[in-house]
This record gives structure tokens, C-alpha cells and sequence, in this order.
């Protein structure tokens, strides 16, 4: 059964960044492409390729890209909110999103959810995006940070499973989904606002491990 489909696929363009002191580059800037892309696991965030998307730049390796965070998906529908919000229409790629869809609430997606798209390849989700300074510029919204925290419409970030390719149009399938689960978007915003409740995250089954000690570390500063 085919639970929503890829509106979208957007390779970003490496330009200067103007949110870093010091220079460097960013990958942000994404715009849809009309040809299928390659999608495989990237290997570590500091030292593998980055990105899951061959040809897509990550400027920023230390907080983006890697295994855990291969691709990332935004929704046509989380877009449409956004728009009445800021008045002003965001066209796919806006929020520097791998992959667009249509007809799958990212929302209510879990921790640990695995998606078929297409014909081979097969995508887990693992948390939301955490909001930073580039996100910020490229918005141009007073707050924007802020703003984006507390309506925890996140996206999610995904890891590989099994490669292969993606392209506009692709039907995506929920195949799996874990016995003990967090929704992305709760869980988001439990790490970002609601310490009390941290305990949570570590209920849930595919939580990513370098989360996990975080999070325990965190409960056991109290």
C-alpha cells in the first residue's frame, strides 16, 4: 500500500556561508532536480562522504550528514502550514530538504519507521532537525529559530538501509514500524523543551546511539 510519494528531489549547491564568522561553505540551498539520484549510506559524519545524496554538499560536518543523518524529508503538507504562517509561498527545497513529499504526515512518522521508496531503496527515520544559525539566515524571519522549535514540525532525518535510487514521483511505502516507538515530532519536542520527560526517548527501540548517550548523560547531570 503506497502511503504518500516523493513530490520532490533536491541537490543542494555549495555556496559561501554568511551565518559563519570565519567562512565556509553550505549545501542549503537545495533546488529540485528532474533526474533520479543516487542514495547511499554516507559512513561517519566527520571522515565518510556526508551526505546520503551523491552530489549533494554538507559544508557544516560536524553538526550535519553522516550515517544518521543521510537524507532529510520535509512535507508538502508542513510546507502549506508554514505558508499561512509567514505569508508568503515556500516553494520544495526551501528548508534544505533532500526529499519532498506528499500524503505522509512527517508528524505523527516514528523513531525507527522504514520506508520503501521506489523499487530498492529503503530509508529509516531517526529524529527531527534541530533548528541552527544557517537555518536562520536562510529563512531571513525574525525568531525564526525559536519559532521553528516550538510548532516541532520538524522533518526527519533518515539513515540508509538499502541503497538505490530516488526520483520525483516515487511512491513511498511505510513497511516497517517498531514495537516501541516515539513519534519524530514528540520527541523533538521532549529533547528541546521538555527535560522532565527525557526518559522517554530511551523507550524507543531504533533511538540512534550517540542520542542515547546523550540523553542518558543528561538524566544523570539531572
Amino acid at each position: 500500500m503506497t502511503d504518500g510519494k516523493v513530490l520532490s528531489v533536491n541537490v543542494g549547491v555549495a555556496r559561501p556561508n554568511p551565518a559563519k564568522r570565519f567562512g565556509g561553505i553550505t549545501g542549503i540551498d537545495k533546488l529540485p532536480v528532474d533526474h533520479a539520484v543516487e542514495v547511499r549510506a554516507p559512513g561517519p559524519k566527520r571522515t565518510g562522504l556526508h551526505s546520503g545524496v551523491v552530489g549533494d554538499p554538507i559544508g557544516d560536518t560536524k553538526h550535519h550528514g553522516g550515517d544518521d543523518q543521510a537524507v532529510y524529508a520535509y512535507s508538502r503538507e508542513d510546507y502549506d502550514w508554514w505558508s499561512a504562517e509567514l505569508g508568503r509561498p515556500l516553494a520544495p527545497g526551501t528548508f534544505g530538504e533532500n526529499l519532498t513529499t506528499a500524503g505522509l504526515d512527517l508528524n505523527e512518522t516514528q523513531i525507527g519507521d522504514i520506508w520503501r521508496i521506489g523499487e530498492t531503496l529503503e530509508l529509516q527515520a531517526t529524529f527531527g532537525r534541530i533548528p541552527c544559525s544557517t537555518f536562520q539566515v536562510k529563512m531571513g524571519e525574525k525568531q525564526w529559530l525559536k519559532r521553528f522549535s516550538r510548532a516541532a514540525r520538524t522533518g526527519t532525518y533518515l539513515r540508509v538501509v538499502k541503497p538505490g535510487l530516488l526520483q520525483a514521483g516515487d511512491p513511498i511505502e511505510v513497511i516497517h514500524r517498531p514495537a516501541r516507538g516515539i513519534g519524530v515530532s514528540e520527541a523533538f519536542d521532549i529533547y528541546m523543551h521538555r527535560a522532565e520527560e527525557l526518559g522517554r526517548l530511551l523507550e524507543a527501540d531504533d533511538l540512534q546511539p550517540d542520542l542515547r548517550e546523550e540523553i542518558e548523560q543528561r538524566l544523570a547531570r539531572g
